[in-house]
């Protein structure tokens, strides 16, 4: 078997015993244990045995050494990328998403069937489009409550103190069920219009008809399949088709009357646009007049 032993003696070409520490011996034998003391006969070398050695010298050493380090230092440089490559560069928004909700929601206990009731507010709520155009606009909002019909019977809709609540007609007249849930929505981005402006004027209307072009934009995209992130760092900008697909979506329900003799496709196409942007700025007309808002101290 063979076995190393390390000798205090220069190798040919060597600087003396610089390099012992580089030297081993190997040959045929029982491997007794070596010190920096052992002799050649303590480790039972004989006359005419063979006995090879091994040895580095500077040279062969410095390039050992040179390989290694060059090895840890792209280890090091490929931990680095990786450490750098988790991180997302981006502008830090230290506004918490989870602000820009309804924070409370409260039924009128003491209405028929407050159950259902508390369900219409969970479900605005949790809206996903209504949820993206508050977080987009930043809207908060205290309390989510309805109005009782035969308290205010001329008002859908009432936001006290520019969010601090919201007051939303959820029930017919009757008392017999509930309003469409697309009308009460409506109604909602009209509210929701009030946490920034107060006054019915040329800037409400901007934004309460941008809100509504959003929620049915949103929607649209959410349908294909092409909007999955509801953060202010991806909000879109509504596409030329934006208003038509609003007033499709709320007004007409998807349904088009049947084309006129002689109509072609773009004549048509403008003929039910034309109707249904009649039809939902006379259904805001009813909204604002059914609003319960003022630019007061109560409200704005």
């Amino acid at each position: 078997m063979g076995c190393f032993v390390i000798f205090r003696f220069p190798v040919p070409g060597s600087s003396g015993l610089r390099l012992v520490s580089r030297q081993k011996l190997l040959y045929k034998g029982k491997k007794p244990t070596h010190t920096p003391e052992t002799t050649v006969r303590d480790a039972g070398l004989s006359h005419g045995m063979k006995v090879t050695m091994l040895g580095s010298t500077d040279q062969e050493l410095g390039t050992m050494i040179k390989v290694e380090n060059e090895q840890r230092l792209r280890e090091t440089i490929m931990r680095e990328r990786a450490s750098k490559s988790a991180i997302k560069v981006r502008s830090v928004n230290t506004t918490k998403p989870n602000s820009f909700i309804f924070h409370k929601l409260e039924p009128l206990a003491h209405l028929p069937d407050p159950a259902s009731a508390l369900q219409l507010l969970q479900r605005l709520s949790s809206d996903p489009a209504i949820k993206h155009v508050m977080l987009t606009h930043q809207l908060s909002v205290g309390l989510l409550t309805e109005l009782a019909p035969d308290e205010h019977p001329d008002i859908l809709g009432l936001n006290v103190n520019a969010g601090q609540a919201i007051k939303l007609r959820l029930r017919t007249d009757r008392y017999d069920g509930f309003r469409s849930y697309n009308d009460i929505r409506r109604v909602l981005c009209h509210e929701l219009t009030h946490n920034v402006w107060g006054e019915h004027d040329n800037n409400f209307k901007e934004l309460n008809s941008k809100l509504n072009r959003e929620v049915g934009e949103f929607e649209r995209r959410m349908r294909d399949g092409s909007h999955t992130l509801m953060s202010p760092e991806n909000v879109y900008e509504p596409s030329p088709l934006a208003l038509e697909t609003e007033a499709r979506a709320h007004v007409l329900g998807g349904s088009e009357p049947p084309p006129l003799p002689n109509e072609s496709t773009e004549e048509r196409r403008r003929r039910i646009l034309d109707a249904a942007l009649s039809r939902l700025r006379e259904e805001e007309r009813e909204i604002e007049q059914s609003c319960g808002t003022a630019p007061t101290s109560e409200s704005h």
